[in-house]
C-alpha cells in the first residue's frame, strides 16, 4: 500500500505539472504549435535542424513551424504521457499485491480516464481547437488531478474525524458550484474570452454590457479551417466572460457560509485553508483583467484552481466521513 501511497503522491505533482503546462500551451497559443499526434511534425520530439525544419513544413506547409510554440506543445504531451505511465504502474501494482477492491476501482477508472484525455489531446489537434474539445480536455486536466488525491488519500489515514454538524448538502453545493466554475473558467480560456473585459469591476465601461449568450455558449459551435485566436465575435465573449465573474461572485456567497460553518468546528483549520485558498483565487482573477492577463499570473490562476478544488474535495470527505460515523 505504501507503493501505491508514493506512486499517488507523484501522480498528484505531475498532474500539478500537467495543468500548468496545458494553461502555458493555451495562453501562448501553441495548442497546434505539433499539427500532428503523438509526434510533433512527424518527428519523435520537434524538429531542431535546418534540415529537419524544412522537412517539417513541407509536411504541414499550412502550419509555418515555430519552435517557441512547438516546445510548450511538446513538453505537455511528454508530462502527459509520464502520467499515463504512472497510471499503469498504479494498476499493475494494485493487482500485483491483490490491494483491497477499492483501490484496483480507483487506480483502474484511473487509467482509463487518462486514456480518454489522451484521446481528447489527439482530437485537440486533429479537429482544430474546437472548442468544445479543448474544454474538455482542459477540464479533464483537474478531474485527473482529483482521482489522484482520492486516491492517495484512501491509502492513509489522514481523513480525521471531526466534530462539524452536518453539512452534507452544503459541501455537495460548494464542489459541484466549484466544478461550474473552473469549467466557465476553461470555456472563457477556450473562446479567448479573458479579456472580453477589460476593466474591473465594470466590464467595458458599464456593469450590464451588451452579451449574446445563445452564441456564446453554443458548445456545437463550428470553428472553420481552425480556432486559434477564436472566431466568436465581442458579444458572445463578454457574455462568457461575464459569466465567468458572476459565477465566482455567487461561488464566494456559497464558501463564506461554507467557511463560517466549518469555523465554528473543529474544522476550523480547513476553514482557514478554503479561506486563504479564494482569497488567492480572486485576486488572481482580478489582477488577469487588470494587468492584462500576464502569463505567470494566469497561470497561477488555473494552480490555485486545482489547489481549491482538492481542498473542496477534502472538506467533503471529511463531511461524508463525520456523517458516516455519527
Amino acid at each position: 500500500m505504501s507503493l501505491i501511497k508514493k506512486l499517488s503522491f507523484f501522480g498528484i505533482c505531475f498532474a500539478f505539472v500537467v495543468i500548468a503546462l496545458g494553461a502555458w500551451t493555451r495562453l501562448v497559443d501553441a495548442g497546434l504549435g505539433c499539427p500532428d499526434w503523438p509526434g510533433c511534425y512527424g518527428f519523435v520530439v520537434f524538429p531542431t535542424t535546418e534540415a529537419e525544419i524544412l522537412l517539417a513544413e513541407q509536411r504541414y506547409p499550412q502550419f509555418p513551424y515555430e519552435i517557441d510554440k512547438a516546445i510548450p506543445e511538446v513538453v505537455h504531451r511528454y508530462f502527459a504521457a509520464a502520467l499515463g505511465f504512472i497510471a499503469i504502474l498504479l494498476v499493475a501494482f494494485a493487482f500485483k499485491y491483490n490491494l483491497p477492491k477499492k483501490i484496483k476501482a480507483i487506480t483502474s477508472f484511473l487509467l482509463f480516464f487518462i486514456c480518454c484525455q489522451g484521446l481528447f489531446g489527439y482530437l485537440t489537434v486533429s479537429l482544430k481547437l474546437l472548442p468544445i474539445i479543448v474544454t474538455g480536455h482542459l477540464f479533464g486536466g483537474f478531474i485527473t488531478l482529483s482521482l489522484f488525491f482520492y486516491l492517495f488519500l484512501s491509502t492513509t489515514d489522514g481523513i480525521r474525524n471531526h466534530q462539524i454538524g452536518h453539512l452534507k448538502i452544503l459541501g455537495g453545493i460548494a464542489l459541484i458550484a466549484l466544478l461550474i466554475q473552473i469549467f466557465l473558467g476553461v470555456w472563457t480560456s477556450t473562446n479567448y474570452a479573458s479579456l472580453a473585459c477589460a476593466d474591473f469591476p465594470t466590464c467595458q465601461g458599464t456593469y450590464l454590457p451588451d452579451m449574446d449568450f445563445s452564441e456564446g455558449f453554443n458548445l456545437s459551435q463550428e470553428v472553420g479551417p481552425n480556432y486559434l485566436y477564436g472566431l466568436l465575435d465581442n458579444e458572445a465573449r463578454v457574455a462568457i466572460h461575464y459569466s465567468h465573474r458572476i459565477s465566482a461572485i455567487f461561488l464566494t456567497l456559497i464558501f463564506m457560509v461554507l467557511i463560517t460553518r466549518l469555523w465554528f468546528s473543529s474544522a476550523a483549520p480547513l476553514a482557514s485553508t478554503l479561506g486563504v485558498i479564494l482569497v488567492t483565487q480572486i485576486s488572481l482573477g482580478i489582477m488577469n483583467v487588470v494587468y492584462v492577463l500576464p502569463l505567470y499570473i494566469a497561470i497561477a490562476h488555473n494552480l490555485v484552481a486545482a489547489l481549491l478544488l482538492l481542498a473542496t474535495l477534502m472538506v467533503n470527505l471529511v463531511i461524508w466521513k463525520n456523517e458516516y460515523h455519527d
